[in-house]
């Protein structure tokens, strides 16, 4: 009997004092991985699903992270217009339209003043590769032959990309 109780209370305590402890700031390790970029449109193999794809838009847009409530939210107007593509252009366009936060694109005045750079600056960081020679040669024709393309407009043409819906 008294063997029985030394187990019990020798349990107990083992359970005790080896059981969940609480996380700390200390027990945690952030690192900044290095993304690496893709070869080819080619290479995308994988669909986004609507939550990520509102996310990285949004990523992409601001330069920083959504909630998940607000993807959430952003998911139900996909669900409840139906038309995905019209959903993703109203959400984009809500996006840009923000005024808190404020979407990170280039003004006018820079995109045409090293359109090369920002070429390639978009295509990284929508698509996650480099563009080729004959995408630079299309950008910089638009760029330069229409004086109302707005990096606006370059930034909403990437994001509606059959393209970026991949990864």
């Amino acid at each position: 009997m008294k063997f029985k109780q030394i187990a019990i209370l020798t349990s107990v305590l083992v359970f005790t004092f080896s059981s969940c402890k609480k996380d700390t700031i200390d027990d945690k390790v952030f690192q900044v991985e290095n993304v690496s970029l893709y070869s080819s449109a080619s290479s995308k193999l994988k669909e986004k699903t609507e939550s990520q794809w509102i996310a990285v838009v949004y990523t992409n847009l601001f330069q920083q992270a959504l909630s998940a409530s607000d993807i959430y939210r952003a998911g139900q107007c996909i669900t409840s217009i139906g038309d995905k593509e019209l959903a993703r252009e109203v959400i984009i366009s809500n996006f840009m339209n923000s005024t808190s936060p404020i979407p990170v694109i280039p003004s006018n005045t820079e995109m045409r003043s090293d359109i090369d750079k920002f070429v390639k600056d978009s295509y990284e960081r929508f698509l996650i590769r480099r563009p080729t020679e004959g995408e630079k040669q299309y950008f910089r024709n638009e760029i330069t032959n229409d004086p109302l393309r707005s990096a606006e407009i370059v930034y909403f043409s990437f994001a509606l990309s059959n393209e970026y819906l991949f990864y």
